[in-house]
C-alpha cells in the first residue's frame, strides 16, 4: 500500500503539472467559487511543487512500511485516508471561519472607512510585518476621514487580500503524513530516528513531541511568505491520535 500511494501521488503530480488542469482537486475554503465537497479527499494527492511531494513521499517511505506491516494494507490505507480527510476538514473549517470574518471586516470598512476599521482588518488578518505597512494609512484616515484617495487605495488592497485568501487552495498529503508520524511515535516510541540536521539519533516519541511543538509555534506566529498549513499538520496528528485511541480499545484485535 505504501508503494501504491507513492505511485498514485507521483502520477497525479505529473498529470497536474504537465498534462491536465486539476486545480479543482485542491481544497478551497467553503464559500469560495472553487470549492467542491470531493476536495476533502482529492487534495491529498495534489502537491504544490517537486520539493513538496518529495518531502511528503520521503516521510511516507520512511515511516509507512512498519505501520503497514503491523496493521496490514487495508487498515494502513484506512488510517491514511481518515487522517488526510480529517486534517482537511479541520483546517478548512478554520480557514472558512477566517475568510468569513475577513469578509465581514472588509464590508465594515467599505461601509465606514475609518482608521479604526482599517486597523482592525489588518491587525486581525495580516502578519505584524505586513500590517505595519498600513499604519500610516490608518493614521491619515483618523486625521482626515474624508481622504478619498487613501480610502480607495486601501480598499483595493484589502479586496485583493480577501480574494487571495478566499481562493487560496490547500494541497498535499501532509495531514495524512502527520497522522502516520504520531502513530509511529506511539507504536514504536523508542525507535531511533536520524533526522537532518540533528547530529545524533532521536527517539521517535521525542521527535513527534518536538515536531508538534514546532508546528504549533509557527501556526500561531504568522510569518510573511509562510504558505505551510501548520494547523493542517496538527489536525492530522489530532485525528491520528483519536483513531489510535479508538482502535487500541480492542486489545484482542490482531493487526
Amino acid at each position: 500500500m505504501v508503494r501504491n500511494l507513492l505511485i498514485a501521488n507521483v502520477v497525479v503530480f505529473i498529470a497536474s503539472k504537465y498534462l491536465l488542469n486539476l486545480n479543482l482537486l485542491a481544497l478551497y475554503p467553503i464559500g469560495s467559487p472553487m470549492f467542491w465537497p470531493w476536495q476533502f479527499l482529492t487534495h491529498m494527492f495534489m502537491h504544490a511543487d517537486a520539493g513538496h511531494i518529495f518531502s511528503n513521499m520521503i516521510g511516507l517511505i520512511a515511516l509507512g512500511p512498519l505501520l503497514e506491516q503491523r496493521w496490514g494494507a487495508k487498515r494502513f490505507l484506512t488510517f491514511w485516508l481518515i487522517c488526510g480527510v480529517g486534517a482537511g476538514v479541520l483546517y478548512n473549517g478554520l480557514r472558512t471561519y477566517e475568510v468569513h470574518r475577513m469578509g465581514q471586516q472588509l464590508e465594515t470598512f467599505r461601509a465606514e472607512p475609518t482608521g479604526v476599521n482599517l486597523k482592525d482588518f489588518v491587525e486581525t488578518n495580516l502578519p505584524k510585518e505586513l500590517a505595519e505597512t498600513h499604519e500610516s494609512a490608518a493614521v491619515k484616515l483618523h486625521d482626515n476621514p474624508g481622504d478619498t484617495y487613501v480610502i480607495q487605495n486601501e480598499l483595493a488592497q484589502l479586496e485583493r487580500v480577501y480574494e487571495a485568501s478566499r481562493d487560496g487552495a490547500m494541497v498535499g498529503a501532509s495531514g495524512a503524513l502527520f497522522g502516520i508520524l504520531i502513530a509511529f511515535g506511539m507504536l514504536f516510541p523508542n525507535s531511533l530516528l536520524m533526522v537532518f540536521p540533528l547530529p545524533v539519533p532521536i527517539k521517535a516519541k521525542y521527535f513527534v513531541i518536538l515536531y508538534g511543538l514546532f508546528e504549533f509555534f509557527f501556526g500561531i506566529r504568522r510569518v510573511p511568505g509562510d504558505n505551510i498549513a501548520h494547523f493542517a499538520h496538527l489536525g492530522g496528528m489530532l485525528v491520528g491520535f483519536i483513531v489510535l485511541q479508538i482502535w487500541q480499545r480492542n486489545r484482542t484485535r490482531l493487526y
